[in-house]
């Protein structure tokens, strides 16, 4: 299986299970994706049916406003399926939304994190197969308190809370065309080489493989690992963290079965042939991994949350504040976020059987 077939090569497997959207900030495009995707139901005969975990009103309201021709219907989990067909299903959340495109705020802030919640607790009960994540303002949560930066780590928290065991969330950046780990996340540039280990490279390796053979059917999956520095250090001229920090992660990640190879120059690491000859890669931080992936897959990308217990995933772009309530948001990032936790949980399903 080569790295496109095996990305990209996955077919729904299993009985269609409802997946469970959360709101995201209500003042960002999030509403307004939700509301598109319904709208392109028979445009993806395949794709699993899902429900909101939101205010029915509120999204009522957003439908009424942008002029999308979208009903609304609350129902009980067990139900959102039946109801699919006819109307948007809504999960209660129980709190009332009031929010203005562009504008966030606090006072919502309580709904977006209990939205979250639930979404977890209605996979843990059964309910639902996958959660799909919309964009939150993480500024807007951490002035209320929310002391985590962002989805990936909450949702570790909350796995371990909920299944009572440990788990390392792992971002993933998917897409056909690629896909990518940050193995240091939302830290300032200048705390990376502080942050970053040998173990830490080493576990996250660990959790990538396993979760691309478990869950995307890869069989061997092969990593691709970068240098921290410009030219993977060039034998210590620049940077010493390449030869003492990174080369051993990918000794020791061989050692543990794992198809891993680097240091690479991250400059020389995303061009068509060469990624041709790598399933994913590890990445050392945040934007040596999602600029190469936004450049070539803007619209496709999704952010999978691997070494959870359950299938998460979100589209890879935040809550455009400057477009929302406009009727412009482009929906293809939400739209294969559904579609790749429909088959991740259908696949996660068969397996289980």
């Amino acid at each position: 299986m080569n790295a496109t077939e095996g990305r990209d090569g996955l077919r729904a497997m299993g009985p269609d299970r409802v997946l469970a959207i959360t709101m995201g900030e209500p003042s960002g495009i999030g509403p307004e994706l939700i509301l598109r995707a319904w709208q392109m139901r028979h445009e993806r005969p395949h794709a699993s049916s899902f429900a909101a975990v939101a205010d029915p009103e509120f999204l009522a309201r957003a439908a009424r406003e942008l002029g999308f021709a979208v009903p609304v219907e609350s129902c009980a989990p067990a139900q959102a399926a039946g109801v699919f067909e006819r109307a948007l299903p809504v999960i209660d959340l129980k709190i009332a939304v009031d929010a203005k495109p562009g504008k966030p705020s606090v006072a919502n802030a309580k709904a977006v994190i209990a939205s979250i919640t639930q979404a977890v607790q209605l996979v843990k009960e059964g309910s639902c197969s996958a959660v799909v994540t919309s964009p939150i303002a993480k500024h807007v949560l951490q002035a209320t308190g929310f002391s985590y930066p962002g989805h990936t780590e909450f949702l570790g928290v909350l796995a371990s809370e909920l299944w009572g065991e440990t788990v390392m969330p792992v971002m993933l950046l998917w897409s056909p065309e690629l896909a990518v780990v940050p193995v240091t996340i939302h830290i300032p540039l200048v705390e990376v080489p502080s942050q970053l280990t040998t173990d830490l490279i080493v576990r996250t390796g660990l959790v990538v493989a396993r979760d691309l053979a478990k869950r995307f059917g890869i069989h061997s999956p092969r990593l691709a690992v970068t240098g921290l520095n410009p030219h993977a250090g060039e034998n210590d001229t620049i940077g010493f963290e390449d030869r003492a920090i990174v080369a051993p992660a990918v000794a020791r990640l061989r050692a543990e079965g794992v198809a891993a190879s680097g240091p690479f120059p991250a400059d020389t690491l995303f061009h068509a042939k060469a990624r041709a000859g790598y399933d994913a890669v590890l990445a050392m931080y945040h934007d040596q991994a999602l600029v190469p992936i936004k450049t070539i897959a803007f619209d496709e990308a999704v952010n999978v949350t691997l070494g959870l217990p359950f299938v998460r995933t979100s589209p890879d772009h935040g809550t455009a504040f400057d477009i929302a309530g406009k009727g412009r948001a482009r929906p293809e990032s939400f739209v294969a976020a559904l579609d790749l936790a429909g088959r991740l949980a259908k696949r996660e399903s068969a397996d289980a059987l």
